[in-house]
């Protein structure tokens, strides 16, 4: 079953006994299926349904059955506890298609919208100031940014407030297909050359927005220099990039004429992490509009929450604190979230800057930096991976006070 839904499209997440599927689904995001034999190892799929529905989880629930005939059968389907019945030797035929009837992912899902969100931080208020100055301007620009941040909307408000925005806008991911190609015979160039060059044809007197500017490989970006350098279209070029594009520069592995010509002026994003004052206001925009989703009342983050969410390092930034309250929103019982609705990755890739204690020529720094952060010693020591004791001795050792401040 799991091979047939993965080449439909689907990701499935398999449990063989009883136990292991409540916790599968107590985790299902918004819009899951549950698939479920009539008899699996210490249960059954009534035993299923009627937990689910204890627990008030309102996943559609599809039935593999041996025999459509069987009493088990018409005892499931009385009780309206499955949406739908399956014959386990027309699988192949059948499960694909009933899962398609009833997940209904886009429902639910919601997607960062292509406008800022409001936030409060000090950081974001300069944002909002350089999109207006820069708007202004016919400059092409680079919005710096982790994964996540929200670059390509501060993009789309620069492309909004300029005087090109009654012109195409054409947004190009580049390391997607749109960028690939092989020669052409006809023309002498690559396919690649006339691909790129019939996007700013395309664009013309409006803009371009590059996604994740630093994928493009070394032909790529030999192209695009062509193209700037000697048919100066009357294109704006707006890009987006992760901080690793300037390695690349000290690396040579990205083309400094390039660079120079596409970042005129920057933003530069800052990670989520690092203002944790717009983690409120964020979290609060996203419920609301999961409210207006659903045509539900709000739901609210209560201290344990905030507190929770204030913490976490998010290395996803934004997208990933959207995903992490929607699915707080989603599984809680009750109009407030707390922190123990609150469901943080566990298999995330550390931050350039975590403040895992591992360089002795910068733990100090960490350590008055997590307090910071936490607002809070027990806080700190959760950020830093320690115990509260353990933070103890680091504090000793390095004269950090209980303030977090440095001691002579």
């Amino acid at each position: 079953m799991a091979g047939l839904l993965m080449k439909a499209g689907y990701y499935p997440i398999t449990a063989e006994d009883f136990d292991a599927a409540k916790e599968e689904v107590a985790k299902l995001p918004p819009g899951a299926v549950v698939v479920t034999a009539m008899k699996f190892t210490r249960g059954t799929a009534q035993e299923l349904i009627d937990w689910q529905k204890r627990e008030g989880y309102k996943f559609p629930v599809i039935a593999v059955v041996e025999n459509l005939n069987s009493l088990d059968t018409i005892e499931v389907l009385q009780d309206h506890g499955a949406v739908a019945v399956v014959q386990r030797r027309a699988i192949d035929k059948q499960l694909v298609e009933a899962v398609g009837k009833y997940a209904k992912p886009e429902n639910t899902v919601i997607a960062l919208p292509n406008e800022l969100i409001p936030r409060q931080s000090e950081a974001f208020r300069k944002i909002e100031k350089a999109i207006r100055t820069i708007a202004a301007t016919n400059a092409n620009a680079i919005i710096f940014g982790e994964c996540g941040t929200g670059k390509e909307q501060i993009a789309e408000q620069i492309y909004r407030h300029s005087s090109r925005a009654q012109k195409p806008c054409t947004v190009i991911e580049a390391g997607g297909a749109a960028l690939v190609g092989e020669h052409d015979p006809a023309t002498m160039r690559s396919e690649m050359y006339n691909r790129i060059e019939s996007y700013f044809k395309k664009a013309d007197g409006g803009t371009i927005i590059l996604k994740n500017v630093h994928l493009l490989n070394f032909e790529k970006q030999s192209v695009l220099l062509h193209i700037l350098e000697n048919e100066h279209p009357d294109v704006r070029v707006l890009c987006t990039a992760e901080p690793e594009l300037l390695e690349m520069l000290g690396a040579k592995t990205f083309r400094p004429n390039l660079f120079y010509i596409l970042r005129q002026v920057d933003i530069v994003v800052p990670p989520l992490r690092e203002v944790t004052e717009d983690i409120a206001p964020l979290a609060a925009y996203f419920l609301t509009r999961y409210a207006d989703k659903t045509g539900n009342p709000a739901k609210r983050l209560d201290a344990s929450a905030t507190k929770a969410l204030r913490i976490y390092p998010f290395p996803g930034n934004v997208r990933e604190l959207k995903d992490v309250v929607l699915f707080a929103a989603f599984h809680s019982k009750t109009d407030v979230i707390t922190a123990s609705d609150l469901n943080f990755s566990q298999s995330e890739p550390e931050p350039a800057d975590s403040l895992r204690l591992r360089k002795p020529q910068e733990d100090r720094q960490k350590i008055i930096e997590a307090y910071r952060r936490g607002g809070s010693w027990a806080a700190a020591a959760k950020l830093l991976g320690i115990s509260e004791r353990a933070l103890l001795e680091q504090r000793k050792k390095y004269g950090i006070g209980r303030n977090g401040e440095p001691e002579a």
